[in-house]
């Protein structure tokens, strides 16, 4: 099967039955998939060459769609607030998780990585899906990421379900990630 573009409401539909596609995010194109599918999951894994070890980031419209995973009561006073000054936009933050959490998602920490997107064609989807979605950069675990559908490489495009079309936001860098629980940098942005 080919790939195709997708309404968001079509995207939305395809991540519920199990589907991997792409969207336009703040910098770059993301593949997702519905991250507590584990089929869905391991696919995207697999197309993406990406050890599950590293974990994945989520992107959600809004904290409420996130809120029950996350255990905000591990961290300091003010932490939570500064967390949340944050969004939406282009920061993500690693917090300590519950253990609905799955490996496959959290990776090997106790930590999931959740931005809250301010992109409108990914917040929309994140909407039209009701829940969070993964968010990782379409490309081939090395290469460089995809800044236009037309970027991605044929046979990674072709494996998704479809594709959202939109355009990035303007930012030259993903986002940054930061610990929750320190404020530390893990990857500028």
């Amino acid at each position: 099967m080919t790939a195709r573009p997708l309404s968001i409401p079509d995207a939305a539909c395809a991540l519920r039955a199990g589907g991997v596609i792409a969207y336009p995010t703040e910098a770059v194109w993301g593949l997702g998939c519905d991250p507590f599918d584990a089929a869905a999951l391991a696919r995207l894994l697999a197309l993406k060459q990406r050890p599950a070890a590293k974990g994945m980031i989520v992107i959600a419209a809004r904290p409420a769609q996130v809120d029950r995973y996350l255990r905000w009561s591990a961290l300091a006073p003010g932490r939570r607030d500064q967390v949340l000054a944050s969004w939406p936009g282009p920061n993500t933050w690693l917090i300590p998780c519950t253990d609905a959490v799955p490996h496959g998602l959290r990776g090997d920490h106790d930590t999931l990585a959740v931005r809250i997107t301010a992109h409108p064609v990914a917040a929309a989807l994140c909407e039209a899906f009701g829940g969070p979605i993964v968010s990782t950069s379409a490309n081939r675990a090395g290469a460089p990421p995809a800044r236009r559908i037309g970027d991605l490489a044929d046979d990674l495009r072709d494996a998704l379900d479809g594709w959202v079309e939109g355009d990035t936001g303007d930012r030259a860098l993903p986002s940054v990630i930061r610990d929750a629980r320190d404020g530390r940098i893990i990857r500028p942005g």
